[in-house]
């Protein structure tokens, strides 16, 4: 009677075993095909979805994620990333200064967030304050320009001693983030003619700005 069990046992385990073999053999396992559509990187390139998830990789640089303030975008050529100037700052970057005696240009990027009194533009109002003076901005001075698919409100923080500080906000649902370019060493800074999105900082930050993907 043993002997019976472990026959019948052996014919299912030899027939179960030629059945997966003869599976493996008439449908071999097939690469997986993942859908074909692309994801746009803020500098144009592509990325394809790949591996067995098939999701997208993150796009390489000069295309930067900052996954907490769900944006992204393509760094300019030449700036690196650099310290934190303060606790409202989420990413700051350096320009390579092109003497030793200049130094480098800055565009920080820092978050306020929303208030459940407050708005969009009171927040702007509140954290631009201009400087020496320690005074807020002037209403009147805000400006606004399209870049890319955003519209900007701009605003003058900082002409003292050759350094002149312009700042980009952009009103979200829940934050304003603001985008500060700091030239260095402007000869012209008491001009007030200046235009300031002809210096350095400000070309390569309203660059970053037209690529920037996001809320």
């Amino acid at each position: 009677m043993k002997g019976l069990f472990l026959g019948i046992v052996l014919i299912i385990v030899v027939g179960f075993g030629g059945l997966v073999y003869r599976n493996a053999v008439e449908h071999p396992s097939q690469p997986i095909a993942c859908p074909m559509d692309a994801r746009m990187c803020p500098d144009g390139t592509s990325v394809a979805r790949t591996g067995l998830s098939c999701t997208f990789p993150a796009c390489p640089l000069p295309n930067v994620t900052l996954a907490d303030i769900n944006v992204s975008f393509a760094l300019p050529e030449g700036f690196t990333a650099a310290e934190l100037p303060d606790a409202s700052s989420v990413a700051a970057y350096e320009s390579a200064s092109s003497t030793a005696d200049i130094p480098p240009s800055s565009i920080i990027i820092r978050r306020f967030a929303l208030q459940a009194s407050s708005t969009a533009l009171a927040t702007i109002r509140e954290t631009a304050i201009g400087s020496p003076s320690g005074l807020p901005v002037s209403a009147t001075s805000f400006t606004s320009t399209v870049l890319g698919t955003h519209r900007f409100t701009i605003a003058s923080i900082e002409r003292f001693e050759g350094m002149v500080d312009t700042a980009y906000y952009l009103a979200r649902s829940t934050d304003v983030l603001r985008f500060d370019a700091i030239d260095r060493s402007v000869m012209n800074w008491t001009d007030p003619s200046l235009d300031t999105a002809t210096l350095p900082a400000a070309v390569a930050l309203r660059r970053l700005l037209t690529t920037l993907q996001g809320e």
